[in-house]
């Protein structure tokens, strides 16, 4: 029997639709991801560590799914790096050197279990086919047979790495191996997603976490991602952390400027439909560090930090995305910054901007929620880590609680 030009069409169809073209419509959502920039000296691995090295990472999922992708990053490396081999697995528990039996999966790249990633550039693996709950805790597993030339990475991770030499990235155990409080060459891990979104939260060291426990997985971002698994209307919302320890607005320090990295940290997540903005202390900060500055100076700096605000604005909302502003949080008495009368006139000035209607679509006011009521400039003493400046886990669990859950929800802008 022949068959008509509607059967044809229907066959051929059929012929197409096979599991690339599934995977292709696959809706991908953010779930965890790192603000990356060049390891300080003192934080990189030597090349030694690195060659013919297999290093397994943890990194603490938000949302689940029946799948997943990983991002690897050679954003800020002066050559092609080659990885050699890479895998994904469930962790026993945060840090640890052990993934669950069973879990382990290879990676590959195009169908292949080699990549090579082109200096400043990043590439997802291709799906792989392991269930992760919400919550859970990620190894990825990386072989390197070089080191990279320019490593790029997240210093303040929090997080124990573990690092053996020879490729020994499908065993289960590597507690043989030696430590390493940082993240390198990882970005993002995505999972596939019914609906939903990510809210990614641009910050500096306190959305980076410090004064949180290392394996512990207690930064505010961490805390919010687990008030938002507690409510079934809120269960479809990842959680991605791009606080960078050091990073300002305007210029360059520790990893680039908030202006220059959002493209890559913000805008290029998957799924991405809010953001949280919490930078602006160290800008104040490294104003006055080695010198008093003149009112005109202090006048200035805010008058440049509130349009760098406006800018990030304008770039969110083009790509449809709700932007909530964090206030600045106190710092009275902090030896890195030593804040005087004229910091604090600075910081209150910025907050207030933040809180006005019609700048930030939502805000999310941190000053209010750690502030001590007997001394508005400093951080309440149960909620202070110690130095003044960073709060403790209990402090971050106070931030967490002050996000306005409902603007996270709000239905994508139109842009503008």
């Amino acid at each position: 029997m022949r068959l008509s030009n509607l059967a044809r069409s229907l066959a051929v169809a059929a012929l197409l639709c096979g599991p690339a073209q599934a995977q292709s419509q696959t809706r991908w959502v953010a779930s965890w991801g790192a603000g990356q920039q060049t390891p300080e000296p003192q934080n990189a691995l030597p090349d030694a560590d690195l060659t013919d090295a297999t290093l397994r990472q943890t990194v603490p999922l938000s949302i689940g799914g029946p799948r997943l992708r990983v991002r690897l990053s050679n954003a800020l490396g002066r050559a092609p790096l080659t990885i050699d081999d890479a895998h994904a697995a469930l962790a026993v528990a945060a840090g640890s050197p052990r993934i669950r039996p069973g879990s382990d999966r290879p990676l590959t790249f195009d169908g292949h279990s080699q990549v090579t990633i082109p200096a400043g550039a990043e590439y997802w693996s291709d799906p792989v086919e392991l269930k992760a709950p919400a919550l859970a805790d990620l190894t990825v597993t990386l072989h390197f047979n070089r080191p990279p030339e320019g490593q790029t990475g997240h210093p303040g991770s929090r997080t124990t790495s573990w690092l053996v030499h020879g490729d020994a990235v499908g065993a289960e155990d590597l507690g043989q191996g030696t430590k390493t409080l940082h993240w390198f060459q990882l970005a993002g891990v995505d999972v596939a997603a019914d609906g939903g979104g990510a809210v990614v939260v641009l910050g500096d060291s306190i959305s980076d976490g410090r004064g949180s426990t290392t394996d512990g997985d207690d930064r505010w971002p961490d805390q919010l991602a687990r008030r938002l698994q507690a409510s079934p209307s809120t269960r479809d919302i990842g959680v991605v952390n791009t606080g960078i320890g050091g990073n300002r607005v305007l210029l360059d320090g520790l990893g680039p400027s908030a202006m220059a990295r959002i493209d890559r940290d913000v805008l290029g997540r998957s799924g991405v439909q809010a953001v949280i903005v919490l930078e602006g202390v160290n800008d104040l900060g490294t104003l006055t560090q080695t010198a008093p500055a003149t009112p005109e100076e202090h006048a200035a700096l805010v008058e440049r930090l509130i349009a760098a605000y406006a800018q990030i604005i304008a770039a969110a909302h083009v790509h449809g995305l709700t932007v909530v502003g964090g206030t600045i949080t106190p710092w009275a008495g902090t030896a890195v910054y030593h804040p005087d009368a004229q910091n604090e006139a600075d910081r209150q000035r910025v907050n207030a901007w933040i809180r006005a209607p019609g700048h930030f679509d939502a805000v999310a006011d941190f000053d209010a929620a750690l502030r001590d009521p007997q001394q508005p400039d400093s951080l309440l003493p149960a909620y202070d880590s110690g130095d003044h400046l960073h709060p403790s886990p209990a402090g971050y669990r106070a931030m967490a609680e002050a996000v306005p859950l409902e603007a996270l929800r709000s239905p994508p802008r139109t842009g503008k």
